[in-house]
């Protein structure tokens, strides 16, 4: 990604020259850390106002975690990283992303979630196994050539 940047940032200097891509570089942070101040307020004072009425800003959790990568994007000099900083500080992108990332998230959750009841649902089948005192389990000896060795 740097190389692609530094690429880019020297084609445009080419064509509007090296000063004017600085400037436009700097112009582009400090924007682009206003933008971020600006719907980072909003954010919270959303978030306030749901937890006020006893919801959980889900939502708004994750947009505040979109502005902070926003601002590290828009703050690092690059054309191609202030625009996908860009992206995360505009509403209508940031939260339809929000929205994506809520949903994988919680799709995350849902399966390690399953996977962990699955495991002690076949756990739980055999109480029988709880009290005894035989264990089964794999080794290897590191000094043997004989690599897998099986305990009974």
């Amino acid at each position: 990604m740097p190389i692609i940047e530094i690429a880019v940032l020297v084609q445009v200097g080419d064509v509007i020259g090296g000063w004017n891509t600085i400037a436009l570089v700097l112009i582009s942070a400090f924007v682009g850390a206003y933008f971020v101040r600006r719907e980072g307020v909003n954010t919270l004072k959303t978030a306030q106002q749901k937890m006020q009425s006893n919801q959980i800003p889900g939502q708004e959790m994750l947009e505040g975690l979109m502005l902070v990568v926003a601002g590290v994007l828009l703050v690092t000099p690059g054309f191609i990283t202030d625009t996908f900083g860009l992206l995360l500080v505009l509403p209508p992108s940031r939260k339809f992303f929000a929205q994506k990332l809520k949903k994988h998230l919680s799709m995350q959750v849902v399966t390690g979630a399953s996977f962990h009841s699955h495991e002690h649902y076949k756990a739980s089948s055999h109480p029988q196994d709880k009290d005894s005192d035989i264990i089964e389990g794999e080794y290897q000896d590191k000094s043997d050539t004989n690599n897998n060795k099986r305990l009974d």
